[in-house]
């Protein structure tokens, strides 16, 4: 069994860095912010494990790993950028965020592609 070890890997820290900023937001956060790095957390925490499963699939072949790094990405592009509104106050990082939506709806085609395919 050929495991993605990369994919393993950026899926373990996209989850370890949702969990500090959903921690954040739920303890230190100011309430102008807390929803920013919440919603944020959430997405790149539900990406991290959606990224990890592609990682283990090995049956799904390069679409479900291009399924996962396509919605890791896209988790850490999304929640990053929601990050830097709160941190920075810069409302022009809200225009990357939708990039970050648009990979992680990639891969979840993707992935639906690969169950088509395997």
């Amino acid at each position: 069994m050929i495991v993605s070890r990369n994919l393993t890997l950026l899926a373990a820290l996209n989850g370890a860095l949702a969990i500090a900023l959903g921690a954040f937001a739920a303890h230190g956060a100011g309430p102008q912010v807390k929803p920013l790095l919440t919603t944020g957390g959430q997405y790149q925490l539900v990406h991290a494990v959606f990224a990890f499963g592609c990682a283990q699939w090995v049956a799904g072949g390069r679409f479900a790993r291009l399924a996962g790094w396509l919605g890791a990405l896209g988790g850490l592009v999304f929640s990053l950028s929601l990050a830097l509104i709160a941190f920075l106050g810069a409302p022009a990082f809200g225009a990357v965020a939708p990039i970050g939506g648009l990979l992680m709806i990639a891969g979840w085609v993707c992935l639906a592609i690969a169950a088509l395919r395997s």
